[in-house]
């Protein structure tokens, strides 16, 4: 069982930078796989990036790669989300999770935080 808690968000302008954390609680963290998902106003919920639990290996949407980096510090059950060159189409909700295997779908995490706002002003 794992707890996340986001934090990070606001407003930004566009080319502007923001991290987003994830807060984990629980003694198997460092099995997860972590992704961030995000969800703008009348859209499905989309993976953004993931990191997998020992973070030998990330994966990013084709629209924040190059621009997002994600991270983990295990000792500290910590998973960040770098943010560069924010365009207004990156606002929404952002979620990280929690899940047994590396993936972009979804249905394969079973452990959710609220969510924490994201807006990125033209």
């Amino acid at each position: 069982q794992v707890q996340l808690v986001e934090s990070g968000g606001g407003l930004v302008q566009a080319e502007g930078s923001l991290r987003l954390s994830c807060a984990a609680s629980g003694r198997t963290f460092s099995t997860y796989t972590i992704a961030w998902f995000r969800q703008a106003p009348g859209k499905e919920r989309g993976f953004v990036a993931g990191i997998t639990g020992n973070a030998r290996s990330t994966l990013y949407a084709n629209s924040v790669k190059g621009r997002f980096t994600i991270s983990r510090d295990n000792a500290e059950n910590m998973v960040y989300l770098q943010m560069n060159s924010l365009k207004p189409e990156d606002t929404g909700v952002y979620y990280c999770a929690a899940g047994p295997v590396a993936s972009t779908q979804l249905s394969q995490y079973d452990h959710w935080g609220q969510g924490t706002q994201v807006t990125v002003s033209s």
